[in-house]
């Protein structure tokens, strides 16, 4: 079924189905009118002229492949690269595009690879990072987190 509006679902990777995604249509099951599968590429460069700034193909179905690349002195800002997207023919209202992020929660198994003490520093430097929504300066009322439990 398929729902009025825009989503944006953020991947870390651009060759495969954002997980975020698959946990939405498996447990929701519907998609929005348009579904931008969205990935953020941090380039060797410090900064990206901004004619290099985004890259937008169309899918088909409603589905559109969005790359946008910064360089490492740059601070990744999503919303703002999707409103550049306008000459590539894609409008995007962020007062009602929802924006879709996986989590993963890590969990300790019964017999860690890491052993004790190395899997607690870890699953607690994960806790602390930085979330994505935070980090890629999506608006806070827009922003649905799909999340798993990953066993380490």
């Amino acid at each position: 079924m398929r729902v009025a509006g825009t989503a944006v679902f953020l991947s870390a990777r651009n060759d495969s189905v954002p997980g975020a995604l698959l946990h939405n249509l498996k447990h929701n099951k519907v998609l929005h009118e348009r579904v931008l599968l969205t990935n953020v590429t941090v380039e060797d460069v410090p900064i990206v002229s901004p004619e290099k700034r985004i890259e937008v193909k169309k899918l088909g179905k409603g589905f559109y492949s969005v790359r946008i690349h910064h360089g490492f002195f740059e601070t990744p800002d999503v919303p703002r690269a999707l409103q550049e997207a306008r000459p590539f023919g894609l409008l995007v209202d962020l007062d009602t595009s929802t924006f879709f992020v996986g989590r993963e929660t890590l969990v300790p198994g019964e017999h860690p690879v890491l052993g004790g003490w190395r899997t607690w520093i870890y699953t607690q430097l994960a806790q602390n990072a930085l979330s994505p929504a935070k980090f890629y300066h999506l608006p806070p009322n827009r922003v649905v987190e799909l999340g798993t439990q990953v066993t380490i």
